[in-house]
């Protein structure tokens, strides 16, 4: 492909990158919520607002939700750029170095 379409590329990426992250941000809550059940046998994590809870507790959620947002957004983003790679032969990074805007 030439370097026209390969600047154009991230442009047209943004509404596929947009709705995977949503993807991946849902599936991050449903995997979260799943965690935090088999983790304290509770339905509903801590928030941070909470005042019937520890510090422990709402820093442990903190953490454990990070963790999972992270490792899901990662391997949803991934999977997308894997994706828009082998369709059209161009890496769908916007910065050369294939970090995020």
């Amino acid at each position: 492909m030439g370097k026209k379409n390969k600047k154009k590329l991230p442009f047209a990426y943004k509404p596929v990158g947009f709705v995977l992250s949503w993807t991946g941000g849902t599936l991050a809550g449903l995997a979260f919520q799943k965690a935090w059940k088999v983790i304290r046998h509770e339905d509903d994590a801590p928030d941070a607002l909470d005042e019937d809870r520890g510090w422990g507790e709402i820093l442990l959620a903190a953490a454990v939700q990070g963790a999972i947002f992270a490792v899901v957004r990662s391997a949803v983003d991934r999977t997308g750029a894997k994706a828009i790679a082998r369709s059209t032969g161009v890496w769908p990074a916007t910065d050369g170095k294939g970090g995020r805007d």
